[in-house]
């Protein structure tokens, strides 16, 4: 029996008092009908790690047993490393195992009547918990405990635990057959999940449903601890242990912010207790001097969806605003808002546009009009701001997306996005007081940019000062790290792309390693000035095992990012260090089963808990408006859901799209094949995700040449592949073409200054390297610049063998049957060389189809100028194909 949390009309709580026998009466009490009475979180802070310990106690107050189920979130780069069940004086400590097994065993376990707790997660930090047969009257209490790194930055650690999982937008079509959860929201092709990240939220005005506590020790551990401040909650000091008053409401996440001095740069290495192996993590921080400021190109995204209402929508705005303010004339950007739909700001061009006092201006008075509005659809503003940055060059490539994060298709995003970021550097500013950190997180760690958590408007003016520092170039890049009696396991490095050293940043590299630890750590790079950086770092054994726990955390969530990009290869790999290291995962879970069996039969209500909306969200219309929005409940019986819900009005003709609710529709409880209620569906049944939609693509949309040099047999029109025989000779003539154009590039910056003509040179490798796939065989000498400039030689070495070799036309001296001469004077300005870099073939013109109506996440069509349109038009069949992201772009469209 599942029992739903629902919205109830003041009338019919009224008849409900006169029915005590109706069996909803649940209202008669303030926690009786709710599973989770307490909530506790105890942290021990050591320097700049937190161990916590997270008490969940459930009561059944039916007069039948209970199964319960609690989604809560924790924090994302913590490691869930134990977990332990206590009912009745009896304590059980869970396992460890592989995902579908522990549901195999805990549904054995619960239909046998025995007392059963679970723990899954489903997103870096959301999480489910479900203990099943809870017998009327007992209290089982369920702790996980935790270990996890404090974020430092500028002389400040911080702690951040979260409290509430936010309702969060959900795209796509819904998926038939049963829910995979007890959420409120149904499965999606998007997010085939999402019914197992969207607890029932309760109304504004429930009285508090559980008891919150929170206490922090806190150890400086050498380090020198100036002031304590507690962001969203009134602490007091008890007996050295920092708490907050009895009676808060887990609304809002626990934040704390910790003054500490700097600290030295540190290498330690913890054995592993068996075995000739171990962890290692290695402390660099950035060089005093600052970074020379250079021209960028800046995509700015404001969400401007319904769950940024209220003040996170004034900080929102400031926050964008600030970030236009930072620009300077040698800038260019654009501003893109975004619920549903995608909006410009009024007079300024598409693509990007100078920074002028006048298009800044212009960007902020359409930042100062924006509201709060509709849904969350942010794949399609962030492949169309990574498509205009594709083809800056010469500048830093910066994109920084203002939002909440409350969206479910985490995993699409980054699997659509993960080809097409480059070398874009994205900054993610999460402005919410229960922010998806998570995943905010991931996009940044994408882009190696930055993220910054905003929960109140008094801390966003100094996050906005670390991003306006953070929008330029960080203080060395290259950064590479080498070893000096330690032996590194080099494919086990995490974070595995380099970010960079920012200004009063320290980067924290973790790995794993081979024989015995010692020696010292050496870290190499460039600064912005074009001079060595290099420092190294004394190895330190240590007995830690924490630093192997955090390890193993962050190279779990580097492999679920690559997982979720697309390499499916990786679940094994996933499920064996999550197994090997005890840290929970997406394909793990902990799992408890006491022996005893204690509810014959198994018969037994399921209960979701609902948690609280979280502080600062506006609640929701009344009526229709209300009922179609699924997330936010009160109390009432299931039925109530089945109400009928007033369809959304059709646009007028050439009107505006109505603006959509703000997250979830209604709760849909149509039976599948077999007559079940969809709400009725057995916990933990798992659904396939269908493949995803593709476009069939025609000749308009398969360009002459491609980034992925795919090549097929002429007249093939398959996807990124050229539709001609790419070995004939007008491919070797435009590439001795383009050969001349980058080498007059490189005559015409021979006089700017190191770090520019570095970056020159560092774009030119990947355009050469992309070009050689699409003439096989060819300019031999062209291939091997390409190994020099990816390797180690000086500035001016690379800088002349460019020159040299892109002056000699790449030392192309074998002669096709289609060159003029053998091929030797197809150069610009001859009769057969004609063909220049603006004389680049295109495609067929022939119109594209149309995307199938189920498609979503394409990046939007261009028009004739090469655009991008809004993302919600269908190509307009100018014979131009979609913008596509690196390894995709044809050189024609660069």
């Amino acid at each position: 029996m599942i029992i739903s949390v629902n919205p109830m009309r003041p009338e019919e709580r009224d008849r409900l008092r006169d029915q005590p026998g109706s069996g909803v009466g649940t209202l008669h009490t303030e926690r009786g009908n709710l599973p989770l009475d307490r909530l506790d979180v105890q942290a021990r802070i050591s320097g700049l790690l937190v161990r916590t310990e997270l008490t969940t106690e459930f009561v059944n107050a039916h007069d039948t047993a209970l199964e319960a189920t609690y989604i809560f979130p924790l924090p994302d780069r913590a490691a869930v490393t134990a977990m332990s069940m206590t009912a009745a004086d009896r304590t059980v400590a869970a396992e460890l195992r592989e995902r579908g097994e522990a549901r195999a065993e805990y549904d054995r376990a619960v239909a046998a009547g025995q007392r059963a707790s679970i723990a899954e997660e489903e997103r870096p930090d959301v999480f489910t918990m479900r203990v099943g047969n809870i017998l009327p009257g007992e209290r089982v209490t369920v702790r996980l405990r935790l270990v996890g790194p404090l974020a430092y930055e500028d002389g400040a650690a911080t702690f951040r635990f979260p409290l509430v999982v936010a309702p969060r937008y959900v795209p796509g079509a819904l998926l038939p057959g049963p829910y995979v959860g007890d959420g409120q929201h149904p499965d999606t092709d998007a997010v085939p999940d999402a019914s197992r990240i969207s607890p029932p939220v309760l109304l504004p005005g429930f009285p508090n449903p559980l008891r919150l506590s929170i206490g922090v020790d806190i150890d400086p551990a050498g380090l020198d601890l100036g002031e304590v401040r507690s962001s969203l909650h009134t602490v007091t000091d008890d007996d050295g242990t920092l708490r907050i008053a009895p009676g808060e409401r887990a609304d809002r996440d626990f934040v704390l912010r910790l003054a500490y001095a700097a600290g030295g740069e540190t290498a330690v290495a913890v054995p592993d207790e068996e075995g000739n192996e171990g962890t290692y993590q290695l402390v660099v921080l950035p060089p005093e001097a600052a970074a020379t400021p250079r021209p960028k190109d800046v995509v700015l995204l404001l969400d401007r969806s319904g769950s940024m209402s209220g003040w996170k929508m004034v900080a929102a705005r400031r926050a964008a605003a600030r970030v236009i303010d930072t620009l300077t004339a040698a800038d260019r950007f654009t501003v893109l808002t975004f619920d549903h739909l995608v909006e410009r700001p009024d007079g300024l061009a598409d693509g990007l546009v100078e920074a002028s006092d006048r298009n800044r201006y212009r960007a902020v008075e359409h930042l100062a009009r924006a509201d709060a509005r509709g849904g969350t659809e942010l794949l399609s503003p962030l492949t169309t701001g990574l498509a205009l940055l594709s083809d800056s060059t010469g500048r830093d490539r910066v994109l920084v997306l203002v939002t909440d994060g409350q969206v479910g298709n985490e995993d699409q995003i980054v699997r659509e996005i993960s080809g097409q970021i480059g070398t874009t550097r994205v900054h993610t500013v999460g402005i919410d007081r229960a922010v998806n950190a998570g995943f905010l997180g991931r996009l940044a760690a994408l882009g190696a940019g930055r993220a910054e958590l905003v929960e109140s408007e008094d801390r966003l003016d100094e996050a906005m000062e670390h991003i306006h520092r953070r929008i330029g170039a960080p203080v060395v890049t290259g950064l590479s790290v080498t070893d000096d009696g330690i032996t590194l396991l080099g494919d086990t490095r995490s974070p595995a792309r380099l970010p960079g050293l920012y200004p009063g940043v320290p980067l924290v590299v973790t790995g794993r390693y081979t024989g015995t630890p010692g020696g010292s750590l050496s870290v190499t790079g460039r600064t912005r000035d074009e001079q060595d950086f290099r420092t190294a770092v004394a190895v330190q054994q240590r007995s830690e095992q924490a630093v192997t726990s955090l390890w193993a955390r962050a190279r779990i969530r580097d492999l679920e990012d690559a997982y979720a990009a697309g390499n499916r290869s990786l679940e094994q790999q996933i499920v064996a260090t999550s197994l090997r290291f005890g840290v929970l995962c997406r394909f793990t879970a902990y799992v408890a089963v006491d022996e005893r069996v204690v509810n014959e039969g198994g018969q037994s209500k399921r209960v979701t808990q609902p948690v609280e909306l979280p502080s600062g969200w506006e609640p929701p219309a009344t009526g229709v408006a209300a009922r179609a929005s699924g997330a936010w409940l009160g109390l009432a019986s299931e039925a109530s859901l089945a109400a009928p819900v007033a369809p959304m009005p059709p646009p007028a003709p050439g009107g505006p799209m109505p603006s959509k609710p703000p997250f979830s529709p209604v709760r849909a409880l149509s039976a599948d094949a077999a007559g079940t209620p969809r709400g009725a569906a057995k916990q933990g049944r798992r659904a396939t995700p269908p493949a995803p939609h593709r476009v069939p693509l025609d000749d308009a949309d398969v360009p002459y040449f491609t980034q992925t040099g795919a090549t097929s047999a002429p007249g093939s029109t398959g996807a990124g592949q050229a539709p001609y025989d790419v070995a004939v000779p007008d491919q070797v003539t435009e590439f001795r073409a383009l050969l001349a154009v980058e080498a007059g590039r490189l005559r015409d910056a021979a006089h700017l200054p190191p770090a520019d003509r570095r970056d020159l040179l560092d774009d030119l490798v990947t355009r050469l390297a992309v070009l050689l796939e699409t003439v096989p065989g060819r300019f031999p000498q062209v291939r091997a610049l390409v190994e020099l400039l990816h390797g180690t030689a000086s500035l001016e070495e690379k800088w002349a063998k460019a020159l040299q070799v892109l002056t000699e036309d790449g030392g192309d001296t074998a002669p096709s049957s289609g060159d003029v001469d053998g091929g030797r004077d197809a150069r610009p300005g001859s009769e057969a060389g004609t063909a220049s870099a603006g004389d680049r073939r295109t495609p067929p013109t022939s119109n594209p189809g149309t995307a199938p109506a189920g498609e979503r996440g394409k990046a939007p069509a261009e028009d004739s100028s090469g655009s991008p349109g809004s993302g919600n038009t269908p190509p307009t069949g100018t014979g131009q194909p979609p913008s596509r992201g690196p390894g995709e772009v044809p050189f024609w469209k660069r």
